[in-house]
């Protein structure tokens, strides 16, 4: 019994939109998916794209998968990774498939000489928050989330 981690094709893009709407579900905002395959196929698979995905198999069977983009932090002077998405299918769980994705993203930060790896995570996800614990990451509790869609987003674009 094993995992393994290959790079998403384009064949992949209803399986990667079948894990969004999975992954919305779980985090109780699928009422906020508004993006549709077509959609994830275009960002994945275009001539340059700018978000990425690793798709986990477990005995050759799609389980999980991660969605991420290059960042930049200014302090450190190099790019990181941002891990937009990571989910693993309910039945594939507690087999180490979170974890092989992340030593996955792990490794391509190391090999390209990145400066960080990070995500964001649910305070109620216990679940999530214990493996990332055990693998040594550690919460930004002084830095607070700030956003902007929508009407206030097009309010800001239209003043002059």
């Amino acid at each position: 019994m094993s995992v393994s981690i290959r790079k998403a094709e384009k064949s992949d893009a209803a399986l990667i939109f079948g894990f969004i709407r999975q992954l919305a579900e779980y985090e109780r905002l699928a009422h906020e998916v508004d993006a549709s395959e077509a959609d994830i196929a275009r960002a994945l698979f275009c001539d340059n794209p700018r978000v990425f995905a690793d798709i986990a198999e477990w005995e050759g069977r799609p389980a999980g998968f991660a969605l991420w983009f290059y960042n930049f932090s200014t302090f450190r002077g190099r790019h990181g990774i941002y891990l937009e998405d990571l989910f693993v299918a309910p039945e594939f769980r507690s087999k180490g498939i979170g974890k092989a994705l992340l030593r996955h993203l792990a490794r391509r930060c190391v090999s390209e000489g990145l400066a960080r790896l990070e995500w964001w995570v649910l305070d109620w996800n216990e679940p999530a928050l214990r493996v990332y614990r055990s693998i040594g990451a550690a919460p930004m509790e002084e830095w607070t989330v700030q956003r902007m869609t929508g009407d206030a987003l097009r309010q800001l674009a239209e003043e002059p």
